[in-house]
């Protein structure tokens, strides 16, 4: 992931993605780079437009929406949350003594 990272910090400050700058931002971050890795990210990015891809990234929803018929998922406040804990603990409770 470090890797993406450093290309993604080149990207934004409009630097050339290349092995020695990849290599260059990685060791200033204080990872020893990997230059077989270093290779291969630079030749699969080499055809891709980031800006592209970011504004596609950007407007993807995060989780697609609840298929037809299902019920909506509800969140259990703190107070519900902390009833079923002092139940559980009850009940364990109460087994260790019969």
């Amino acid at each position: 992931m470090e890797y993406v990272y450093a290309a993604m910090l080149l990207h934004s400050g409009k630097h050339e993605i290349d092995e020695k700058n990849l290599e260059a931002v990685m060791k200033a971050a204080k990872f020893e780079p990997d230059s077989a890795r270093v290779k291969a990210l630079v030749a699969s990015i080499k055809n891709i437009n980031i800006d592209e891809a970011i504004a596609k990234a950007a407007i993807m929803p995060a989780a697609g929406p609840a298929a037809a018929g299902t019920a909506p998922v509800v969140e259990k406040s703190d107070e519900e949350d902390k009833k079923k804990t002092e139940e559980e603990a009850a009940a364990g409770l109460g087994a260790l003594f019969g």
